[in-house]
This record gives structure tokens, C-alpha cells and sequence, in this order.
């Protein structure tokens, strides 16, 4: 198939890209490539999968260009036909979203209207997209379902995401675009962001600092590794979403339409507090932390759990990476990375 990934440089999207091209899809990447975290990092990720291709004779390529900026989308799709678009371009970061806004409307909204009325006039069979476990906000019954309310976000960028999900319904309401959303449940992984507790946590217990736990390290997340997510975001993304013959007016399920829409969670389903996650990332580096325990900070939620099982019924999913596993990975590769790069 001919596949459409943006963010391709981005953490969850390079991992999409190369496990696309492996099973012998023709993969088009695009991306800003902007500095919300080191550039050299995700121009790094660009050049392995430049590498990949060039070893493998995957076809594979590159688009350097801004969702927001319709002119460059429409010159994207003008390349296609697609025959699926997986969007995983945002600008991401919970914490940023308190600071810094304006970036989050332009990337999450503009950007994703734009992918919504490309791939409209595009005819796009299915697109799928991003959605986060943040849209669960003030929620705290356990564990989340895609049935629950979702109206209470805690910070913009989880409203963004929100607004994703209503956004993408009524394209498949008013356009019969087929449209999936994703809630990711906090991925990890070789690749992954610097701004996330992973990679903080491993680059300060390398160098004896000391790592800032938040809420005591009480709080727990339903950590879910970067391979297993790839594989149900291609998984879901190979079934089109299709109406749902049972969906009542009278009683509508939030998470499914007599539209082709649907909401599917992705997420481990176990639940792991901060304090073992720390623990286990001391093993694999061979080496304690220095922890400085803080409160919770604003916007945060203090706990994720996802319940997946709709999307384990309907593509035959499953997470196959225990965290001990995926910690143990993703330290091999950030140590060999940081001193393959002088990081």
C-alpha cells in the first residue's frame, strides 16, 4: 500500500514509518522537523530510515514541510493517492500546553483540519490518527474505558486531542471518511522524546543528578512500548473504520457512530507506579538514582490504565513487551545512541 505517515521524525511516527517499509509498503514521511526538542535527534532518526531504504530498496520518501501550511498538505496528496494516511504529526508535551499554546492550535487543530479536508477531496480510504490517554483528564474511574466522558481535560493539550476526535466525527458523518483515533497510553522506547520521563530520568542517573519524581513517584502510568503501539496502529489502521450497525441515537455510544468512526484505546492494560518504573530503569543502566520527590504538578493526572480490549477484539491485538523488557531495550539503546552521537 501507498501510506502517508506525518511525523515521520517525530518518536512514535519514525517507528511507523520503518516497521511500514519492512513489510513492504511504499511510505511517504512528513514533517516540520521543528525545535520543540533536539533537532538532532529526530534528523538522526530521518537518516536511519534513509538508511533503511537505501539497504533494502524500501520506497521511501521524505516531505520537510508544516501541516499548518495547506499549500504544502494539498502538494503532499497531489503525490498520492494514498491509500492510508496515519497521522501522528502534534506539537505533544502536557506540560508545554501551560506555556506555550499558540503552538498547540496551530499544530493540533490547523494541522489536522488541513489532513482532514485533504484527505476528504482525496477520497482517502481510512485515515487514522493520534489521540492521547490525556483526554481521560479529570476521569478517575479505573481503568479508562472508550465509553466513559471525556469532556474534562485538564490542559490544552489534551483538549486539543479531544477536539481531534470530535473533528474527525464529523468529517465521517458528513464525508463518509473512514477515521480511527488512537489514545496512547504513555509510550517509551529507543527513539524516544527527551522531554519525556524516560529519557530525563536515564541521562540524569548517568550523570549523578538527580531526577525530579513528581507526586512522590506514587503516581502510576500504564506504560506501553513503543513496537507494541506500532503494531496496533498498523493493525487498526489496515481495517477501516466502518458504521457500527448497533449504535443507538437514543443512547450513543461516545467511542463508536453510525458514521465509519471509532475511538479505540492502546495502552499495556497494566499499570505500573513511577517508583518501580525508576526502579527498573536503575537495573538496566546499573546504576541508582538520585531522587529529589516533588508534588504533582499542574495539568498532570495521577494515574493512566488503559482497557484495550476493544481494540484486541477487533484486530487481534495484543501488548507483547513487559516494562522490565522495554526498559532493558530502550537503556541498551540510549546508551549505545549517546555514545554513537557524544550526546
Amino acid at each position: 500500500m501507498r501510506v502517508l505517515v506525518t511525523g515521520a521524525a517525530g518518536f512514535i511516527g519514525f517507528h511507523a514509518a520503518r516497521a511500514l517499509m519492512a513489510r513492504g509498503d511504499a511510505v511517504t514521511g512528513f514533517d516540520v522537523v521543528n525545535d520543540y526538542y533536539d533537532v538532532s535527534l529526530k534528523e538522526a532518526r530521518l537518516a536511519e530510515l534513509d538508511r533503511i531504504a537505501a539497504g533494502t530498496g524500501a520506497d521511501w520518501t521524505f516531505l520537510r514541510a508544516d501541516l499548518a501550511d495547506m499549500d504544502a498538505v494539498t502538494a503532499a496528496f497531489a503525490g498520492g493517492p494514498f491509500d492510508r494516511v496515519i497521522h501522528l504529526a502534534a506539537q505533544a508535551g502536557v506540560r508545554h500546553s501551560i506555556e506555550n499554546p499558540a503552538s498547540y492550535i496551530q499544530s493540533n487543530l490547523v494541522g489536522f483540519a488541513n489532513i482532514l479536508e485533504a484527505c476528504r477531496h482525496a477520497g482517502t480510504p481510512h485515515l487514522t490518527y493520534a489521540s492521547t490517554s490525556s483526554v481521560y483528564g479529570a476521569n478517575t474511574t479505573m481503568p479508562f474505558e472508550e465509553g466513559q466522558g471525556v469532556d474534562h481535560p485538564l490542559q490544552l493539550y489534551a483538549a486539543t486531542k479531544r477536539a481531534n476526535e470530535l473533528m474527525a466525527h464529523s468529517y465521517a458523518h458528513l464525508y463518509r471518511l473512514p477515521c480511527t483515533g488512537l489514545r496512547f497510553f504513555t509510550v517509551y522506547g529507543p527513539w524516544g522524546r527527551p522531554d519525556m520521563a524516560p529519557m530525563k530520568f536515564a541521562d540524569a542517573i548517568l550523570e549523578g543528578r538527580p531526577i525530579q519524581v513528581f507526586n512522590y513517584g506514587r503516581h502510576s502510568r500504564d506504560f506501553t512500548y513503543v513496537d507494541d503501539i506500532v503494531d496496533g496502529v498498523i493493525r487498526a489502521s489496515d481495517q477501516p473504520a466502518a458504521p457500527d450497525p448497533d449504535w443507538d441515537a437514543a443512547d450513543p455510544d461516545p467511542a463508536t457512530s453510525d458514521a465509519p468512526f471509532r475511538v479505540w484505546n492502546i495502552g499495556a492494560t497494566e499499570p505500573v507506579e513511577l517508583a518501580d518504573f525508576i526502579a527498573a530503569l536503575e537495573d538496566a543502566l546499573g546504576k541508582k538514582a538520585v531522587q529529589e520527590m516533588l508534588p504533582l504538578q499542574p495539568g498532570d493526572v495521577p494515574d493512566t490504565w488503559a482497557d484495550s480490549s476493544r481494540l484486541m477484539r477487533a484486530t487481534g491485538w495484543r501488548p507483547r513487551t513487559s516494562v522490565k523488557e522495554g526498559v532493558r531495550r530502550f537503556a541498551e539503546w540510549h546508551v549505545a545512541f549517546s555514545e554513537r552521537h557524544h550526546v
